[in-house]
């Protein structure tokens, strides 16, 4: 990445913004379908996140997540000082992408914000929090590898979106991003459970960054 602090924030803002946009998108126009198959919605999610990381990815790194970005600094990988920066960016873009889906589409299915299924909440935390430690791992194995990674293995952040959306989307909603959680529950005025999300979001990214940490202990320090 060679661009300065505020083209890589812009790109994070874009990114973001083309992540939230697409995947709730899909959510609130199934809805107002009367529902589509979970697997849809995998696939619409797995497009969400491979896209913008496609456009972006050596533009910012791609991370369109507070979790990923916070994640990258615990494990010495991204520079603390600009991570305030990036989730900034991240954060807006996810409320461009929120409103402009409000807009286009209508508030349906509350613009698509994660809330418990109806099993409760008792699994969202654990839920949550594993398949963001596996889309943190994920990328801890694309900036592990040097240089720039092939575009191919680019698409691996986004199969862990799509699996997750999946496996867990009808248990929690498949959150694995605070900036994708924020937006649309604030939008659509239900709060209610976003504490649970940021918590399990933000500790399995951590999670994942800790244990990459503590086994390659090496200084190291990627922009």
């Amino acid at each position: 990445m060679t661009r300065g602090i505020a083209g890589r924030c812009a790109a994070e803002a874009t990114g973001t913004a083309m992540l939230v946009g697409v995947g709730t998108g899909a959510i609130v126009a199934g809805s107002s379908a009367g529902g589509v198959p979970q697997w849809v919605l995998a696939l619409a999610w797995f497009a969400a996140v491979a896209l913008p990381i496609q456009a972006f990815a050596y533009v910012s790194g791609a991370h369109l997540n507070p979790a990923i970005t916070a994640g990258l600094v615990a494990a010495r990988r991204f520079p603390a000082a600009e991570a305030p920066l990036y989730m900034g960016a991240q954060i807006a873009g996810a409320f461009s992408g929120s409103f402009s889906v409000r807009e286009l589409l209508g508030s349906g299915a509350r613009l698509g914000a994660t809330l418990p299924g109806p099993r409760g909440p008792l699994w969202v935390f654990p839920l949550e929090f594993a398949f963001t430690f596996l889309l943190m791992a994920s990328v801890l194995y694309l900036t592990g590898a040097g240089g720039r990674p092939r575009r191919s293995l680019l698409l691996l952040p986004a199969a862990v979106v799509g699996l997750s959306t999946l496996v867990i989307g009808p248990w929690t909603g498949s959150s694995l991003n605070p900036a994708r959680s924020i937006a649309p529950a604030v939008l659509s005025s239900d709060p209610s459970w976003l504490w649970l999300y940021l918590v399990a979001t933000f500790a399995g990214g951590l999670g994942a960054a800790g244990l990459a940490a503590y086994r390659n202990p090496g200084p190291s320090s990627r922009g």
